[in-house]
């Protein structure tokens, strides 16, 4: 089981995905505890959330803990998953009210870091952590 949470392939240039995804999701949970009336609880208070503040809390902590497996390139495709959901989540709780006040590029424009974190999270999914990672040395031994 655990074999296939690790599987990666050879492929060097992961690492600038993860790089990516990683360091995002790190950045933007840490920013939840920073600044909790703008990012975190308030943000999620604003948008009709329930239980904004354990609710912050708890997506803060798995974007900090799974942005780091990811940039250590450990348990990459586990990491992912809990992602993936945030993810989906913010773009149906934040750009569908964007959509209908404002159009469709708009909603387009305000999502595109949301849509690059979904794509590089399945990206990661699919292919694993590449070359350069914790899960690549398992794998080996």
């Amino acid at each position: 089981m655990l074999y296939k949470l690790i599987k990666t392939d050879s492929a060097r240039t992961t690492i600038l995905i993860r790089l990516m995804v990683g360091a995002v999701f790190l950045s933007e949970g840490i920013q939840k505890f920073l600044f909790p009336d703008v990012r975190g609880a308030g943000r999620f208070a604003k948008i009709g959330l329930p239980a904004p503040e354990i609710l912050g809390s708890f997506v803060g902590t798995f974007e900090i803990a799974c942005g780091t497996l990811i940039l250590l390139g450990l348990l990459t495709r586990l990491a992912t998953i809990p992602l993936i959901i945030i993810m989906l989540v913010a773009l149906a709780t934040t750009k569908t009210e964007l959509f209908s006040n404002e159009g469709f590029w708009a909603m387009l424009h305000g999502s595109r870091t949301d849509w690059s974190m979904l794509l590089g999270s399945i990206f990661l999914l699919i292919k694993g952590a590449g070359y350069y990672s914790a899960d690549h040395t398992l794998q080996r031994k």
